[in-house]
Formats: C-alpha cells, sequence, structure tokens
C-alpha cells in the first residue's frame, strides 16, 4: 500500500486533521490537543478512557465546540480488551492523529515499597502504552497514514531518586516509541515523542510547581505545531531541552545531591 493518502496530505498541508484518538481522553494536555484542533473544524474525536463522569463531561464540551465525539472504553490494565479498544478506535473510519495520553504519577516513596503500586505504574505506563502501540502502528500501517502522538516526559531521560519508579516506566515509554518512530519509516505513519517538564494539571495539583512549569495548554501548542512540522521529538517548553542535555552529564555523586 502507498505510504500517502488524501487525509495525510490534508495533515501535512494545513495541520488539520479529520479525526483524532485520544488513547487517554479525559488527559487535560490531551484534551487541549482536542480543543485546539476543534477550533479548526470538521473534526471526529474518539475518547477512549475510563468510563464516568470525566469522560462524559469531557465528550459534551468537545461537542459544543462542534466536533462528531465518540466514546470507547480503554482499561490500561485489561491487556485482553486492548484489542477491542483499537477496533472500536477505528470503527468509524481512518485515524489522523492517535495521542496517548494515559498514565499515573502515584505516591513516589510508597511505589517503591508498595509492590503492587510498583506493578500498576509499570503496567499502566509502560506496558499498557506498548501494547496499545503495536495495536494502534498496525491498524495505522494499513491506512498508510497518521500521526501518533506520544506524551512522554521529561522525568525518563534520567531517572531521579525522588520519583524512580515512574521516571523508569517513563523511560521504557519514551525508548519504546522512538524506535517505534523509526520502525514505522517508509510506511507513511510518524511517531512524534513529547517530553513536557513539570505541567501544572490534576495529576500534579498536591505538588509543588517546578522549574520551567507548563501548562496543558502550552503543551497543547507545541504539539500541535510539532505534528505540522513533521517534528519527531521536542520538550516543552523548549529550554527544557538544555536543562536535561545537561544533567544526563552530571557525575553520579553529583546528581544524587541536586535539590531535584
Amino acid at each position: 500500500m502507498a505510504p500517502s493518502s488524501e487525509s495525510d496530505s490534508l495533515i501535512n498541508a494545513t495541520g488539520n486533521p479529520s479525526s483524532l484518538l485520544l488513547l487517554g481522553g479525559t488527559s487535560d494536555i490531551a484534551l487541549a490537543i482536542a480543543r485546539r484542533y476543534a477550533r479548526r473544524g470538521g473534526l471526529r474525536v474518539v475518547l477512549a478512557a475510563r468510563p464516568g463522569e470525566r469522560r462524559t463531561a469531557a465528550a459534551a464540551e468537545l461537542g459544543t465546540l462542534g466536533c462528531q465525539v465518540s466514546e470507547v472504553d480503554l482499561d490500561a490494565r485489561d491487556h485482553g480488551s486492548h484489542a477491542a479498544t483499537i477496533d472500536a478506535a477505528f470503527a468509524d473510519g481512518d485515524i489522523d492523529v492517535a495521542v496517548v495520553a494515559f498514565g499515573i504519577l502515584g505516591d513516589t516513596e510508597q511505589a517503591w515499597q508498595d509492590p503492587e503500586l510498583a506493578l500498576e505504574l509499570a503496567e499502566v505506563n509502560y506496558a499498557a502504552p506498548v501494547h496499545l502501540g503495536v495495536l494502534l502502528s498496525n491498524r495505522l500501517k494499513e491506512q498508510a497514514h497518521g500521526v501518533v502522538v506520544a506524551l512522554s516526559s521529561v522525568a525518563g531521560e534520567r531517572v531521579r531518586r525522588s520519583n524512580f519508579v515512574y521516571g523508569s516506566s517513563k523511560a521504557g515509554f519514551d525508548g519504546f516509541y522512538l524506535g517505534l518512530g523509526e520502525a514505522l519509516r517508509g510506511t507513511g505513519v510518524r511517531v512524534l515523542v513529547v517530553r513536557p517538564g513539570f505541567v501544572k494539571s490534576k495529576m500534579t495539583a498536591d505538588l509543588e510547581v517546578g522549574p520551567l512549569a507548563a501548562t496543558p495548554e502550552e503543551v497543547a501548542e507545541a504539539t500541535i505545531e510539532a505534528v505540522t512540522a513533521k517534528r519527531e521529538l521536542i520538550w516543552v517548553p523548549t529550554p527544557m531541552r538544555f536543562v536535561m542535555s545537561g544533567l544526563r552529564h552530571v557525575p553520579r555523586p553529583l546528581f544524587r545531591r541536586l535539590p531535584i
């Protein structure tokens, strides 16, 4: 199958996809991305998330913005349900942009001492995104176009003592989607890995705001610009790239003394 289509050329030429899949449809960043695309009109959105008030409210909001919205059940830890989730997501046609946005932070100190919480973090933040990512990429290869946006984190670039269970799961996530982008070259499907720093969202509401903090809207704006520009990897905000570049080379004895 040729790695191009009318839908793909629409994204490349105007930056305006006709269909958007949110795997993690109640994520603040994912919804901010959907709102921005919705302003351009003619958008079909598939919200894949656990059923409940948050998903219902998100669907209603996007409906008021003129989107055609469908809701699909997603349970990250129920691996046996993932194929049905992806099938349902594609039931109404091709997907132009798919955002992998689900994840949990957990209690950072409890996570390395509670085996069940550690397992949950590993499954939700790494195993499920890998499983769903393979299922998703297989469908996108069949349609020969599309963009996967993987919402990663700078926490995975150099794992810190303060949140190493979470950070290790994001390191695996990040590595998988970077590799997936390489594997998909020539198929018409692209992968964009987004590495935000601290994001002021529901997930971090109880945490002290970190340096170079961003809002979901700022991450969404940078993500959409990167999709249009066919980027493969971005940091949000941009200066975070240089911060992490420096931190990656700090000797371990010094790194453990840093207040991060």
